[in-house]
C-alpha cells in the first residue's frame, strides 16, 4: 500500500511589511505644507492649529512654521477628562 507523507506547513510567506509609524518631525523642527509630522494608528496625537489629520490618522502640516507638541487636558463628549498630546504648527 502506497502512502504519501502529509505536507507540513511552512513558516515562510506570512511576514508583512513594516509600516514605519511614529514621529517624523519633532518639537521645534521646521515644517512645510504637506510635510508628514506623525504617522499613527488611532489618535494618540491630535491635530492642533496648522495641522490636519489624514484618512489613516496621519498628521501633516498645512502651513509653514515650527512644530509644537503640547500635553493638554481634553474633555470628552461624556464629560470625562484625559490628557492627550496636541501637535500644532506655528
Amino acid at each position: 500500500m502506497a502512502h504519501t507523507k502529509a505536507g507540513g506547513t511552512t513558516k515562510l510567506g506570512r511576514d508583512s511589511q513594516p509600516k514605519y509609524l511614529g514621529v517624523k518631525i519633532t518639537h521645534g523642527d521646521k515644517a512645510k505644507p504637506g510635510t508628514i509630522i506623525i504617522r499613527q494608528r488611532g489618535t494618540h496625537f491630535i491635530a492642533g492649529t496648522g495641522v490636519r489629520r489624514g484618512g489613516d490618522d496621519t498628521l501633516y502640516a498645512t502651513q509653514i512654521g515650527r512644530v509644537e507638541i503640547k500635553t493638554v487636558r481634553k474633555v470628552s463628549f461624556d464629560g470625562t477628562k484625559k490628557t492627550v498630546k496636541k501637535v500644532s504648527v506655528v
